[in-house]
């Protein structure tokens, strides 16, 4: 089978535009091949291969593709070592070993957490009460797979490929859920666990950032909190110009062109940091506090909690002077190594909260139950947020798109798998004929129905 291969400590054949650092040389950045590689088999109980319908482009897969440096106190998690990225998948199960209840033609969502048992490990602390996206054993390997998670696993490969491992326990059901809905289920679980991670004291929020999890976190905001007051803004450096990534020739267009306004938000915003907090003290009657220096202004009265979702040393430094005394900072963003003003936070007694993946909520419930039931409601408002899809051997187009995001209108980027492009064709073959079910294993689809309702 067909996969993509990224080589962190390798280089690329050719030069890849819109990549890297300015200034950096080609050869810095890692390799990606897309090459034949052989087709796995489950070998133990509970594994089953999956066959991807479409599988996303995310921040964290295009950092490997860049070249950006692990922040170093992380690097005690991870290698550096050729994987096959892709852990946003929705697909088919192909073949099972010895399954409790997965079964040939089910078509899943993958939680693609690789927790102690996965590997073959005894249970730590954390995966014993069900906080598995905490594993403390995250860097170890194991007798049967290593890795944090697929997309990162030598051992299981990821959904940028024709097929992968995974577990059984690491599979939802995805009945009733469109492709371009479920392929949105991992960052959609992150989002929801970002947003559970404020427990509500107060009225406002604001959400730092651009792509789709930003987004996601907006929608899913206002579904659990009706009459929140929602802003999203993007911050862009002072006396900075809009510039286009650099591209293909012919970047395909997206079936829907993102909307200024965002589902969910009352306003959307771009600007300055000063001009942000100049707006958002208009907005909620706030004085602007201006310390000695040319630094930038504090509100006396700010927001209640801000979710950052860019982790920059300059969307941090202005979430912190975006919210009131005794306020919230989830920070949703993958963030490295920045410079924070502290006496902001201990002053103002601010409460900041990491927010990295999904497990297990304080209700009891997964994260990836409670997104599953989200995705079936239509009135969960995330349907374009799918914008550009792409087949694997496309691979350069797809990744210059995702990496200049919504400066051409992309939002989310994905791989076409194998079952898509079965699914495209035999629509082309029976027109006007809906096609959401897979056309392979049509008489697997009913019984995996009447086993999950």
């Amino acid at each position: 089978m067909r996969a993509l291969v990224v080589d962190p400590a390798g280089a690329p054949s050719k030069p890849r535009r819109g990549f890297g650092r300015p200034g950096a040389a080609p050869s810095t950045l890692p390799a990606v091949e897309y090459r034949d590689i052989k087709t796995p088999h489950p070998q133990a109980r509970g594994w089953v291969l999956v066959r991807p319908a479409l599988a996303g482009i995310c921040g964290q897969d295009l950092a490997l593709i860049k070249g950006e440096k692990t922040p170093s106190v992380l690097t005690a998690y991870s290698r550096r070592a050729p994987v096959i990225p892709g852990h946003e998948v929705i697909g088919i199960v192909e073949s099972a070993a010895h399954t409790r209840w997965v079964r040939e033609g089910h078509r899943v969502l993958v939680e693609p957490t690789l927790r102690c048992a996965h590997k073959g490990l005894p249970d730590c602390p954390r995966c014993r009460v069900g906080e598995t996206h905490l594993c403390e054993n995250a860097d170890r390997a194991g007798a049967l797979c290593s890795g944090r998670a697929l997309g990162s696993s030598q051992d299981t490969g990821g959904g940028w490929s024709e097929g992968f491992l995974v577990h059984e326990d690491m599979l939802v059901p995805a009945d009733g859920i469109p492709d371009q809905r479920g392929v949105l289920a991992e960052p959609a679980a992150t989002a929801l666990h970002a947003a559970l991670r404020w427990h509500r004291s107060g009225d406002s929020a604001i959400v730092i950032g651009a792509g789709t999890l930003s987004r996601l976190i907006v929608a899913t905001l206002r579904r659990l909190h009706p009459d929140l007051d929602i802003t999203l803004v993007h911050e862009v450096q002072r006396g900075a110009r809009v510039k286009r990534r650099l591209l293909p020739a012919v970047v395909p267009s997206p079936a829907e062109t993102p909307p200024a306004k965002v589902a969910g938000a009352a306003r959307v915003w771009r600007g300055t940091p000063e001009e942000l907090l100049l707006r958002t003290a208009e907005l909620v009657g706030a004085r602007l506090m201006r310390p000695a220096g040319d630094a930038p202004p504090v509100l006396d009265r700010g927001v209640d909690v801000v979710f950052d979702c860019r982790g920059s040393g300059q969307s941090l430094d202005l979430a912190i002077r975006l919210l009131r005394a005794g306020g919230t900072l989830v920070l949703a963003g993958q963030s490295g190594r920045h410079h924070v003003e502290w006496p902001l936070v201990w002053s103002r007694e601010l409460t900041v909260c990491g927010s990295a993946a999904y497990g297990r909520e304080p209700s009891g419930h997964r994260t990836y139950a409670v997104i599953r039931e989200w995705l079936t409601d239509p009135f969960f408002p995330i349907d374009n947020m799918v914008t550009h899809r792409f087949p694997l051997e496309e691979f350069d187009t797809a990744l210059q798109t995702a990496a200049a995001g919504t400066s051409v209108g992309a939002v989310k980027v994905v791989f076409e798998g194998p079952i898509a492009s079965l699914r495209r064709l035999s629509r082309e073959a029976d027109e006007g004929a809906p096609s959401e079910a897979p056309v392979l294993l049509q008489a697997t689809a009913a019984r995996v129905r009447a086993e999950h309702v």
